[in-house]
């Protein structure tokens, strides 16, 4: 993944100028102060499961561009925001990712001598993680396993994809607030959108 720094002149942030100030203030709170707060839902246990987790998800490597996937989704938990629905065989967004992250921690010390989902190398996540996407809609730790899958890549997926760089890496020319769009349909680009 390649990403734009602000002030660089190509990629969303580059088009900043063109926003109106809220928008322009909301996208740009998103490349802020990189000493993010102290996470508030997830305990130290979980942010290390939780970090492994995204880490793995999103295939992230330490060249990527900085994401902070894992405040923004523990902030959605510490307050209580949720999408505003949930698969009726599991527990609250926070119940199910806290038993899910412990279900992590205990399989992977079982398999692995005792250290936890954080402390194993890549290709035993890898294990770990295809053996839960396996499950299928079986139970895990008292959750169907495809819902937790569903709820960890939900979760990570909009928590990365609000990110500016992440819109740098789809293409994605960002918000075209107050202009607008002019040409909607597929395959169609705007006059100011990269040509990639």
């Amino acid at each position: 993944m390649t990403g734009t720094r602000l002030g660089d002149d190509a990629g969303a942030v580059g088009r900043a100028g063109t926003w109106d100030t809220v928008t322009a203030g909301v996208v740009l709170a998103r490349l802020g102060p990189r000493r993010e707060p102290p996470l508030r839902f997830f305990t130290p246990a979980e942010e290390a499961a939780a970090e492994a987790l995204m880490d793995h998800l999103l295939a992230r490597s330490p060249k990527d561009p900085p994401i902070p996937v894992l405040p923004v989704i523990d902030a959605r938990l510490a307050t209580g925001e949720s999408d505003g629905w949930r698969y009726a065989d599991l527990p609250e967004d926070a119940e199910a990712w806290r038993r899910s992250l412990a279900g992590l921690d205990e399989d992977a010390r079982t398999r692995h001598g005792g250290r936890e989902f954080a402390r194993i190398g890549y290709g035993d996540r890898d294990r770990l993680l295809r053996y839960v996407v396996q499950l299928s809609g079986r139970d895990w730790y008292g959750m169907p396993a495809s819902h937790v899958w569903s709820l960890w890549t939900r979760y990570a997926c909009e928590a990365y994809y609000a990110h500016p760089y992440a819109w740098d890496e789809i293409g994605f020319g960002g918000p075209a607030y107050p202009r607008g769009y002019m040409r909607l349909g597929r395959g169609l680009r705007e006059p100011w959108e990269d040509p990639r």
